[in-house]
């Protein structure tokens, strides 16, 4: 009878695999990778775990972005430099939006794309008019 039985392990020192197949037992690599790893685009294999682990919200793209070259830019004045640049009288302002800033004292009828409450209210003291591509709510 063997007082000691001799180790497996001192049996496979020297040998590349150490007594298993030759892909096993080197990590998570039957598995396709530890954790997330392997969880992209194709990751068939990993799915069930995701899901689970995760829920539905994984995969997949979510939420709406904007187009930022799409956007329209209107280019803004002010009624007091309409008047330091202009003078008086009527004025074609189709690709400009007016602003209430600055004061008006000179008689404008402006035809122009968007104009601000204040600005509208300030033309309208001096004398002046003020018509609009788009309909605001006080030019109504």
């Amino acid at each position: 009878m063997k007082l000691k039985k001799r180790k497996k392990s001192s049996r496979t020192r020297g040998s590349r695999t150490c007594g298993f197949s030759a892909k096993l037992h080197k990590g998570s690599g039957s598995k396709g990778g530890k954790g997330m790893a392997g969880s992209g685009k194709r990751a068939d294999q990993k799915k069930t775990l995701v899901e689970k682990l995760y829920g539905h919200k994984y995969f997949g793209k979510r939420g709406i972005t904007s187009n930022k070259t799409a956007k329209e830019k209107v280019q803004v004045l002010n009624v007091g430099d309409i008047e330091k640049r202009f003078g008086a009288g009527k004025l074609i302002l189709k690709d400009y939006k007016i602003l209430g800033g600055g004061e008006v004292k000179k008689k404008f009828i402006i035809n122009a794309k968007a104009a601000s409450n204040s600005a509208i209210d300030k033309i309208k003291k001096a004398g002046g008019d003020i018509i609009l591509e788009r309909k605001n709510k006080k030019s109504e």
